[in-house]
């Protein structure tokens, strides 16, 4: 998979929800109503990356989780990050 180049990066960032560009990685942090929750939601994206073979980094705060994606061996962000980034936001709701 090709790293975007910056044009086609801020075109795919305009298109979601409260992701964040950081460096070569997107994030966004997702709340929950309680730790449950948050297990719930990572379990889903879990499935959703482990089919699509691309895992994103992932820290858990009580009822936040914020996803962090980036494809590590393309040196920056691919079509796969904001596919993965969809399928979360889709999962979230």
């Amino acid at each position: 998979m090709e790293r975007l180049e910056q044009d086609a990066v801020t075109q795919a960032l305009a298109d979601l929800e409260d992701w964040q560009l950081e460096g070569d990685a997107i994030t966004k942090t997702y709340r929950f109503h309680d730790f449950v929750g948050s297990v719930d939601f990572v379990n889903a994206v879990a499935e959703a990356a482990e089919g699509m073979q691309h895992h994103p980094d992932i820290d858990i705060r009580y009822n936040k989780v914020t996803l962090t994606l980036s494809t590590h061996q393309a040196g920056g962000l691919t079509r796969n990050d904001f596919d993965l980034a969809r399928e979360a936001d889709h999962r979230a709701h």
